[in-house]
């Protein structure tokens, strides 16, 4: 016990004599790769109150302000942190290559390293399509290719079209903070080429906390704006507001900012978005709004030169013989609903917005827009329900939207083809922990239906059909189907079936706030209690920190190999654009 304490003793001694400002944080953080030319806020957060003639900040040796554009501010007593702050809005590096960053004070010094890259001088891609299905795992790419394309023998009958591409690479999607990252953060790293921490957009999260005045990271719309003449479209199946499409213009520690998110889009104004979430353009005295505010942001797009759709109809109309230069299409006041329930079981909130389009007519309209610009366009589309309904452990759900998906991948690589000047990347911003176990068969006797999964030789095939060949089963709930689990989950009830009529809840909180079963399911027959093994404040499957799988297609797409790490995605689009000249 003495001899632990002495060596305490000593580490702290050699702490305070090698001078580490452990406290002291500097932005954009360490190891941080990023692209030349492109704008970042660079702030240093020290640990207590210092005079600006105390400290010293270098960068490769010289002071900052030789390679950093631009003026800084002082702030000597940052709000609710009780020290000093420095910070320089906007700037940039012109010259690639590795940049040591070194902050001293009297109390001693910390240094991070950065490596700046820059890309081609000219564009090899006149085109650029981002198409992430949220939360897609293996697990998901498996069930989907199953039921949409069958297997026999234990072949396959077909690929996915996702899985048909000729680069592919595994994805890390790990954040600033945590090894367990969100879709704000993971989709912001595609879009400005930085790390970032969970619920953050286009900023590194600092100590304040306030929401909107963290370092700022330029993001790929953004860039695009400032160099390129070309067109920029968003689509969703979730709120426009949502993290992943939020992400392509968005600047903000908290992802839930979705009216102020609204406002952002109408900085940048991508010529085409598309998606849920008019309860925050609508001005608060709208019935169904959720903003604080009188503001409109329908009639101020419309002013703008946008032509307003609220359904599949009028997306098919105003996009048909004539196609608007810019298009803005709210198809729900929330999130979307999947493909099972619009086409199949008229779930959700079907009844309430019954003409609701697919993500392939928005992807279809989204390029008959954006292809009118003949400097090109940058697109991303998500497929937002697949995590949406992942976190629920609503499996048959989740799937049938993966599927919906990859009809979108197919359109796009045929477009592909017509246009090789186009570059093509389909992923996903994170992982659930979503498996395909074996099968369950409801003609196996007895009515316990835990005994009527078959895994190994009791597997066998399902038995889903596709009488009309649309890739989708006509009955996502036969008599033998897949049995998928969840490894990550709360407290719930295994029921072994679908929910045509409401997505499954599986937990809700009790008298004490934690997360327990739901008991609406317990009777139903044949179903078991299956202990959760998440903390029991949450209520729903969380994300897994598994790799995801990329794929792509088209000019500059051979740089996905290997693995990579989130940011790279953006250095790839980056590099074919030319976007760091």
């Amino acid at each position: 016990m003495k001899i632990s304490k002495s060596l305490s003793f000593v580490s702290v001694l050699l702490c305070l004599a090698s001078g580490n400002l452990s406290a002291t944080e500097i932005y954009p953080v360490s190891q941080a790769k990023f692209m030349t030319n492109a704008k970042f806020d660079f702030k240093v957060e020290f640990d207590k109150i210092y005079q600006p003639n105390e400290v010293s900040i270098e960068i490769n040796g010289k002071k900052f302000e030789e390679t950093l554009p631009g003026k800084s501010v002082w702030i000597p007593k940052e709000e609710e942190a009780n020290a000093s702050a420095l910070i320089l809005r906007g700037t940039e590096i012109k010259k690639p290559g590795k940049y040591n960053v070194v902050v001293k004070t009297p109390d001693g010094e910390k240094s991070v390293s950065w490596e700046l890259y820059s890309t081609a001088e000219k564009p090899v891609a006149k085109n650029v399509i981002i198409l992430l299905a949220d939360g897609l795992s293996v697990g998901h790419r498996t069930a989907a290719r199953i039921l949409s394309k069958g297997v026999e023998n234990g072949m396959y009958k077909a690929p996915l079209a996702m899985d048909d591409m000729p680069h592919m690479a595994l994805l890390g999607t790990s954040s600033v903070d945590t090894i367990a990252a969100d879709s704000a953060n993971t989709a912001s790293a595609y879009m400005t080429g930085h790390k970032s921490s969970v619920n953050a957009l286009g900023v590194y999260a600092d100590r304040t906390s306030a929401s909107q005045d963290d370092p700022k990271q330029e993001t790929i719309a953004e860039l695009i704006r400032r160099k390129t003449q070309k067109a920029i479209g968003v689509v969703t199946d979730a709120e426009l507001e949502d993290a992943t499409p939020a992400s392509v213009v968005s600047h903000t520690r908290k992802r839930s900012d979705k009216a102020d998110i609204v406002g952002m889009f109408y900085q940048v104004k991508p010529e085409v978005m598309l998606g849920g979430g008019s309860a925050y353009f609508l001005p608060k005295s709208t019935l169904g709004s959720k903003r604080k505010d009188e503001t409109n942001y329908i009639k101020l797009f419309q002013d703008n030169g946008y032509q307003l759709v609220t359904n599949k109809t009028e997306l098919a109309r105003e996009t048909g013989e004539k196609v608007p230069d810019k298009l803005l299409g709210l198809f729900h006041t929330g999130n979307m609903d999947g493909w099972i329930d619009r086409h199949q079981w008229k779930g959700n909130t079907v009844k309430k917005f019954p003409d609701q389009p697919d993500l392939t007519d928005a992807f279809t309209a989204a390029v008959r827009v954006l292809e009118k610009n003949p400097n090109g366009f940058f697109l991303l589309l998500e497929a937002g329900l697949v995590d949406k309904y992942s976190h629920p452990l609503d499996w048959t759900r989740s799937v049938g939207d993966t599927i919906a998906f990859d009809k979108v991948v197919e359109l796009a690589k045929a477009y592909c083809e017509k246009h090789p000047d186009t570059l093509l990347i389909v992923t996903g911003d994170h992982t659930h922990s979503i498996s395909v176990a074996g099968t369950v068969d409801d003609n196996k006797p007895g009515t316990d239906m835990r005994e009527k999964v078959g895994v190994y030789a009791k597997a066998g095939y399902p038995n889903y059909e596709d009488k009309d060949k649309d890739g989708f089963p006509d009955d996502f709930s036969p008599s033998k189907r897949l049995a998928v689990f969840f490894g990550a989950h709360p407290d719930y009830y295994e029921t072994y079936r679908s929910f045509p009529e409401k997505t499954f809840t599986p937990a809700v909180k009790d008298e004490k706030g934690h997360y327990v079963a739901n008991a609406q399911y317990k009777d139903q027959p044949g179903v078991h209690f299956v202990e959760g093994n998440l903390p029991r404040s949450e209520s729903q499957g969380v994300h897994t920190v598994d790799d995801l799988v990329v794929t792509a297609q088209g000019p500059n797409a051979e740089k996905i190999k290997g693995f990579m790490n989130s940011t790279e995605i953006f250095r790839v689009m980056a590099d074919a654009l030319a976007l760091g000249h």
